[in-house]
């Protein structure tokens, strides 16, 4: 069996092909298997990094709007609940709950929801 090769132990052109798979991934949501870097030079792998890192800023902001939007909507949603019966946040969750079957989950409602990540761990319930 070999030994795990450690990052000092690697070349920089090593390096950079590990550090291209990892920010391919980021920026794409899967691995560049259909991608040979095998006879990229350094100078390849640096101008593929910033293009990278251009694609995953531009994710980042469509995230947040994304997320703006799902958070909107789910704060009307409640506020629409409560004026159609709901005697109060509990309960308006409670139904929520039920109708997305999440099962009392709130990580995975906020999943579900497209709200953002630990929503509900940082939401004050004042709705």
């Amino acid at each position: 069996m070999t030994a795990f090769t450690t990052w000092e132990d690697m070349t920089e052109l090593e390096q950079a092909q590990c550090t291209f798979w990892d920010m391919y991934k980021d920026a794409h949501g899967f691995r560049p298997r259909h991608i040979d870097t095998s006879t990229w030079t350094l100078e390849q792998f640096e101008q593929e990094f910033v293009e990278l890192s251009e694609v995953m800023k531009a994710n980042d902001i469509q995230q947040g709007i994304e997320e703006a939007i799902a958070t909107e909507n789910f704060e009307r949603r409640v506020a629409e609940l409560l004026s159609m019966g709901a005697k109060d946040y509990a309960m308006a969750m409670r139904w929520i709950h039920e109708a997305e079957e999440t099962n009392g989950d709130d990580s995975y409602l906020a999943w579900t929801l497209g709200l953002p990540y630990r929503y509900f761990s940082k939401q004050t319930q004042s709705v």
